[in-house]
């Protein structure tokens, strides 16, 4: 895999973020036209009910579907910060706590001349790392206990470097895009079973079939969303990795601290895939593999064997 330099970069990732922003609600207006289809074929008008007008029905709905969704995605956008923070726990690290590691991120800014962005740890002994943010006042990288006391200069440094490169090739904000929307169906999914297994709304057979194709349907979404999603996250991670040896011209320490990650990657804090999949790697991936998950056929990462070889070979 050959890194194609940053401008490039940010004006591919930039071109998915526009591009993510038109799929998914592509998606959502296709599967309610979907929903009244499937739903005019299947259930019988009652006595006096007129049949399901397709049509007229989903172009009554889209209203209220894009309010909903750009209300989703407003309060998400700018929520997403103390969203993560209290998915992983990580809290600022000024640099009085800890000079080493904020010199090695100041450093590296001003030899890419980018703005510093906010340090954080997770008070884990496990190492993991993740660069998150939408803009220069929310970009942040967030560093586990764990990686800090483990890893050598050279090995943090090349780790670092890797986070601030996803930053500067803007995968963070493409992230962030995935995350909101595949949230929304996630959501729309729970409800809709809740709603189907307790038998809140409606207790008509009509009733009852429309929750249930709905939820079937709020399911696809929801597996095409990760489809999208995953077909957007491996790539960026050899980039990143690329991006590291590139402004540490040590590639080598980037695999090394790759092997000791690799040893024990497992943040406890951390329960929700969509921020999982922001790590250096994957925090849940070793007990998806006990678990034999079905999630595992989605790996939002390379394996880091494989990410190793690459970086051996620059």
């Amino acid at each position: 895999m050959k890194y194609f330099g940053l401008q490039s970069q940010i004006r591919r990732n930039n071109a998915n973020s526009v591009l993510l922003l038109l799929m998914f609600p592509v998606v959502f207006y296709g599967l309610a036209w979907l929903f009244f289809f499937i739903l005019s074929i299947t259930v019988k008008p009652e006595e006096g009910v007129p049949p399901v007008d397709v049509n007229h029905s989903f172009l009554l709905t889209v209203p209220w579907i894009t309010i909903g969704v750009v209300i989703w995605f407003t309060v998400a956008w700018f929520s997403h910060s103390a969203m993560i923070k209290a998915a992983t726990g990580s809290r600022p690290l000024e640099r009085k706590d800890n000079k080493r590691v904020y010199n090695l991120v100041e450093n590296l800014c001003i030899s890419t001349g980018m703005k510093m962005p906010q340090v954080n740890i997770i008070e884990d002994d496990s190492l993991n790392a993740f660069a998150s943010g939408i803009n220069t006042s929310t970009y942040a990288i967030s560093l586990s206990r764990g990686i800090i006391s483990k890893l050598e200069d050279d090995e943090l440094e090349a780790v670092i470097a890797h986070e601030l490169t996803h930053i500067r090739n803007r995968d963070v904000k493409l992230l962030i895009v995935s995350i909101v929307f595949v949230g929304i169906f996630a959501f729309l999914a729970e409800m809709l079973f809740r709603s189907l297994r307790f038998g809140r709304i409606g207790r008509g057979k009509k009733e009852g079939a429309g929750i249930l194709i709905a939820l079937l349907l709020a399911l696809l979404g929801y597996l095409l969303a990760t489809l999208f999603r995953f077909a957007l996250s491996r790539n960026r991670e050899y980039l990143a990795d690329a991006g590291s040896a590139e402004l540490t011209r040590r590639p080598l320490a980037l695999a090394s601290a790759l092997r000791k990650v690799k040893a024990d990657p497992l943040i406890e804090a951390v329960k929700r895939k969509d921020i999982a999949q922001m790590f250096i790697e994957n925090p849940q991936v070793e007990e998806e593999k006990k678990g034999l998950s079905f999630a595992t056929l989605f790996a939002t990462h390379p394996p880091i064997e494989k990410r190793i070889e690459f970086l051996e070979k620059l």
